[in-house]
């Protein structure tokens, strides 16, 4: 029999490290995590701030955490199933609602810090990258980095549209043009009438055009949420034109009604004696006998 190298011998097992919780779960990449929360020592105990977003299957999450030595500390966050009290009643996870509701963020913290007049963002959106700037005579303007977890972070993802809905919101999240739909690796240049149609849903209008066209059962299937809101490819444009001023309008969060726990009273059945449960028995063999004539 050849000599077989033991991989994995007694010295190997007493010197295994267990790796941390999270990353056991596949759910934190410390790599990443240890450079976004660790802060300059000249800062001293200044918090350093991380536009989160996260996705899920029916819902767009965008905070801004900082990290203590307890946990994270969430300042502020929106979510996309608030976006129907702007008017965007349907498409909560697509590519205009991920700027919607990195927009919300924005907006929200800045109302909170009491920097939303000071820092208006880029209230006219016409496909162009622009970060925020200090202004002269006031604060320096509130800065956090982009957060994606995860996510692979390819050209056109949706963690980009909520961080550029953040940006044009008055935060100032360090950044390019990279990675924003319409940008041309071999020209190196972004087409900004492309970024533009994306933040207003364009490339879902011209998808549910051109679906209706070819296969209208599939658009009743595909869309069927948005037939029964009544919004048409053509009037996708507005709704998200008309959600952004809404959203810089009014960004505070509004609590939700909680349902009294007088409401979930559960109703036990009165169990049955003895003689009831004969007789029971009793009509369940007549009925039986009676469906066999």
């Amino acid at each position: 029999m050849p000599f077989v190298k033991l991989q994995k011998n007694k010295a190997y097992f007493k010197r295994y490290q267990v790796k941390y919780r999270r990353r056991r779960e596949g759910k934190t990449d410390y790599y990443a995590r240890k450079r976004l929360i660790t802060q300059a020592k000249n800062k001293y105990n200044s918090p350093k701030y991380r536009l989160v977003v996260r996705f899920t299957n029916t819902d767009i999450i965008c905070q801004i955490v900082y990290a203590k030595i307890q946990g994270d500390i969430v300042l502020a966050s929106a979510y996309a199933h608030e976006l129907p009290r702007y008017g965007v009643k349907v498409g909560l996870t697509n590519w205009a609602a991920a700027y919607a509701t990195g927009l919300l963020v924005a907006r929200r913290v800045l109302a909170q810090l009491g920097l939303a007049d000071k820092y208006q963002g880029f209230p006219e959106i016409d496909g162009s990258v622009q970060e925020v700037e200090a202004i002269e005579d006031g604060p320096r303007p509130f800065k956090a980095f982009l957060d994606i977890g995860l996510k692979r972070a390819t050209t056109g993802s949706k963690v980009f549209a909520a961080m550029k809905g953040a940006s044009d919101g008055g935060i100032f999240v360090p950044h390019s043009d990279r990675r924003f739909p319409g940008y041309d690796a071999e020209a190196k240049s972004l087409d900004a009438e492309t970024l533009r149609n994306y933040i207003y849903g364009g490339h879902i209008a011209e998808y549910m055009r051109t679906l209706k066209e070819e296969d209208e059962d599939r658009y009743k299937s595909q869309f069927s949420r948005f037939i029964k809101a009544g919004v048409a490819a053509d009037d996708l444009e507005e709704m998200y034109a008309a959600a952004h001023k809404a959203i810089r309008a009014d960004p505070i969060a509004k609590p939700t009604e909680k349902k009294t726990a007088a409401e979930y009273t559960r109703k036990r059945q009165t169990p049955l004696n003895a003689k009831q449960r004969t007789d029971r028995v009793r009509q369940k063999i007549e009925s039986f006998k009676r469906s066999q004539q």
